[in-house]
């Protein structure tokens, strides 16, 4: 699935505090927050509406969705159990100023959408604005409904 559609997944973040990163709860995958690692397990940091643009932030949150990936295939062992994604929610290190949180989590919504299909990749979601530990740009946690 992921290598058809030439993505390359970063390193699977490990938890950076006291939480399990992954949790099935009945046929639910829940998925802590996931930072913006990069394929060298760097994290993207930065202000969005400071020092990184609209666009850089979008990136920031496509490359926390491939994170997220990367964790639950190293969780769950295959993509392929995912049914749909249910819930999103996308934070973003944002100025004060700054009140374009949701098209800067559209980079995580359509890397989904392009991974489980325009129904399946498409679920509820919230953006907001807020600090973030470390300066990091984007953390995004989800939930996913897993195939029976």
């Amino acid at each position: 699935m992921i290598s058809e559609l030439g993505l390359e997944l970063p390193p699977a973040p490990k938890p950076m505090g006291v939480y399990k990163p992954v949790l099935i709860c009945g046929n639910l995958l829940y998925i802590s927050g996931t930072g913006p690692f990069k394929n060298d397990g760097s994290l993207i940091k930065g202000k969005v509406g400071g020092n990184l643009t609209l666009e850089e932030g979008k990136f920031a949150a496509r490359q926390a969705g491939l994170a997220m990936l990367s964790l639950i295939k190293a969780n769950i062992g295959d993509l392929n159990r995912i049914r749909r994604i249910v819930k999103t929610l996308g934070m973003v290190n944002s100025t004060p100023e700054f009140e374009q949180h949701p098209a800067v989590i559209n980079g995580f919504s359509e890397l989904m959408a392009e991974v489980f299909g325009p129904d399946n990749g498409i679920g509820v979601r919230s953006a907001v604005g807020m600090f973030l530990p470390s300066g990091i740009a984007v953390e995004i946690e989800a939930v996913f409904e897993l195939k029976s």
